[in-house]
């Protein structure tokens, strides 16, 4: 019996073509969606950064029985990260023990913050430039911060794209809620669009 001869098997130029094709729009779809859940998950990584660091100077100023100041980097600051002008440029957590809000001699830092990465904003509407907490847990002031994803430079809350933390009067921090579910935190818990909060630097 004569053996038929064999053939390699493999793909034609058009199959390969082919294939390429459709792996490119797979692509195409696939990058903006999985570029949108890093952003978004930066965001909450860095709220929840801002929640533990107001929460951790809150309980160091009941156990250490002094103030605990939460404030800005700039050049007051104990670590001078080249004059920051706002939050996200870093922020530092000292014993206050004048109160005063600056780092001087005799205080002592617990913790630095490295900045946000560039196109995040973080702002505070009632906190210029520092929070303090006293020996009974309350803050100097109530407020709220607002982070946002900048990155069009609008300064505007757009959906999923901005997180907004309060402060209390007794000084206890939480993230606003998102009551009327577009994507962009409400100041109060009315579900109503004109409950959003409205800019990016309160």
């Amino acid at each position: 019996m004569r053996n038929q001869p064999e053939y390699n098997s493999g793909f034609t130029l058009l199959e390969l073509m082919i294939t390429i094709a459709i792996a490119g729009i797979l692509v195409g779809v696939a990058i903006p969606s999985f570029t949108s859940i890093i952003a978004s998950n930066r965001l909450t990584a860095y709220a929840n950064e801002l929640v533990t660091a107001l929460n951790l100077a809150r309980n160091e100023a009941v156990k250490r029985g002094m103030s605990v100041t939460v404030r800005k980097v700039d050049n007051n600051s104990s670590t001078n990260k080249g004059a920051g002008a706002n939050w996200e440029d870093g922020w530092d957590i000292f014993t206050d023990a004048d109160s005063d809000g600056n780092f001087e001699a005799g205080d002592v830092l617990i913790r630095t913050y490295d900045p946000l990465k560039f196109s995040y904003t973080l702002r505070g509407n009632n906190f210029s430039n520092f929070i303090r907490f006293t020996s009974s847990g309350q803050s100097n002031t109530n407020g709220s911060f607002v982070i946002c994803d900048n990155s069009d430079g609008n300064d505007a809350p757009e959906a999923n794209t901005s997180k907004l933390i309060i402060v209390n009067s007794v000084g206890r921090g939480r993230m606003g809620l998102d009551s009327n579910n577009d994507g962009i935190p409400n100041t109060d818990t009315t579900a109503t669009a004109a409950s959003n909060i409205t800019s990016c630097t309160p």
